[in-house]
């Protein structure tokens, strides 16, 4: 079976000849930006570099799946967010000190919004990918959701702020930025992406799992709707208490956290979405071995998970060894089965 339809067929509930191996948000490391020379932030900013660090996944890695989008901030880099790149080391971010929006009437997409740099960084690159790789190796976009770049236009706390205060321009907020989502998103799939990633950070850390059902479910049907490609969603933190709502959302996948139990997240989705993790980053596969990693693949294969996959974005300094792991864990669980 293909690396591509091993995962799609996992997304859409068909059968696959043993569990993908994918990576929903960035499996990026210094080491891989030093053997192919695509450093960031240029790796970031510039398609071919971009291209040739996102391949490392299925070349050096052997994931079933390439992600070229290694953070969260094109879009509002193109939409004029403050920026800082940093080093190869570090995480392009948002400066948050400087929100370029208030209102939910300030929400405009700029002229220019899909031909600014940092979007077509990603999305060249994508069109780079698909000549090179076809239909061999699953390409994974991403578009951010609505409620992250809300984070990044409004700020954090002040749009929480006004998901207290005003439920109803909260709404409106959403709804606006929903269009962005989709825009990216869809030139995304005309490049050539198989699946997209959604990253909408309404992580149990910050609001409830009601604030979910409240704000983002419904939004999340009509994405599910409007994009014709497999979506996953992703959502840092604790989520079971969402889990039963992001079931519901007609997302082919959630992607989930370590803070998450592996049977638990299984129980709580009760077959209506397929899971996508949950190898936690920051203790097993920065700083621990490879025996720890294989066993956490273990639990999370034993509990059903349908794709095996890093938690979220690894830490940039992770050993090559321990992410290639991941995929011989899997063999291994698959050849005693």
């Amino acid at each position: 079976m293909r690396k591509k339809e091993r995962v799609i067929n996992a997304l859409t509930g068909q059968p696959v000849d043993r569990t993908p191996v994918s990576n929903p948000t960035n499996v990026a490391t210094v080491e891989l930006m030093d053997l192919v020379d695509a450093p960031f932030p240029d790796a970031c900013r510039d398609p071919e570099l971009n291209a040739k660090l996102a391949i490392t996944g299925y070349t050096e890695l052997g994931f079933d799946s390439i992600a070229p989008y290694f953070s969260i901030i094109q879009e509002s880099s193109a939409l004029g967010c403050e920026m800082q790149w940093e080093q190869k080391d570090n995480w392009p971010t948002v400066r948050m000190g400087n929100p370029i929006w208030k209102t939910p009437e300030d929400v405009k997409i700029p002229s220019g919004f899909l031909e600014h740099q940092d979007n077509l960084a990603i999305t060249k690159s994508i069109e780079i990918l698909k000549k090179e790789v076809g239909d061999e190796v699953a390409i994974v976009g991403k578009t951010m959701g609505p409620w992250t770049l809300a984070y990044h236009v409004f700020g954090v706390e002040p749009f929480l702020l006004l998901s207290i205060d005003d439920p109803q321009k909260t709404m409106e907020s959403l709804h606006k930025l929903k269009e962005i989502t989709v825009l990216f998103g869809q030139a995304q799939i005309d490049a050539g992406a198989d699946v997209l990633v959604v990253p909408d950070h309404a992580t149990g850390d910050l609001v409830s799992g009601e604030y979910y059902k409240r704000f983002l479910l419904e939004i999340h049907q009509e994405l599910v709707e409007t994009l014709p490609v497999p979506l996953i969603l992703h959502i840092c933190g604790k989520t079971v208490d969402r889990m039963p709502y992001i079931a519901q959302s007609g997302m082919a996948a959630f992607h989930f956290d370590s803070k998450n139990d592996p049977q638990e997240a299984m129980n709580a989705v009760d077959g209506k979405i397929n899971l996508v993790g949950n190898i936690n980053n920051p203790e097993t596969l920065y700083s621990k071995g490879v025996n720890d990693v294989k066993e956490e693949v273990f639990k999370a294969l034993d509990a059903g998970v349908q794709l095996i996959a890093p938690e979220c974005a690894i830490p940039l300094k992770t050993k090559i060894e321990n992410l290639l792991a991941i995929p011989q864990a899997v063999e291994e669980w698959t050849s005693r089965k």
